[in-house]
């Protein structure tokens, strides 16, 4: 199975597409990422080929998040990018259902 995303991360104007195959007999995912923002290509180094239960069960400590904690940092760490790789690697796996999902921040007065 494969699965596609398309994320746009906000402010920062960068641009992310994320490429997942997945093969059912290794039960491993290839995760392929264009990116035009440093600290992800720095991070799509360390996750390309991931393991999808182990990353569901080990959650924040499984190899997608801590490769973001080893690559983003500052006002990065709240980057919405690698929660979409997580995702991804869940539906090309056959673990999630692929749905649109958004984010709309405002500002508002008090």
């Amino acid at each position: 199975m494969n699965a596609t995303a398309h994320i746009q991360a906000g402010i920062c104007g960068f641009v992310t597409k994320v490429y997942v195959s997945y093969d059912r007999k290794l039960k491993l995912a290839n995760v392929e990422i264009e990116t035009n923002c440093d600290k992800i290509k720095k991070m799509s180094q360390l996750i390309q080929e991931v393991a999808p239960m182990y990353e569901i069960s080990m959650g924040f400590e499984g190899k997608i998040m801590s490769g973001a904690r080893k690559a983003l940092d500052g006002c990065c760490t709240g980057c919405v990018v690698p929660s979409n790789i997580f995702k991804s690697v869940q539906v090309a796996s056959g673990l999630a259902l692929p749905m649109e999902i958004g984010i709309e921040i405002r500002k508002e007065n008090e």
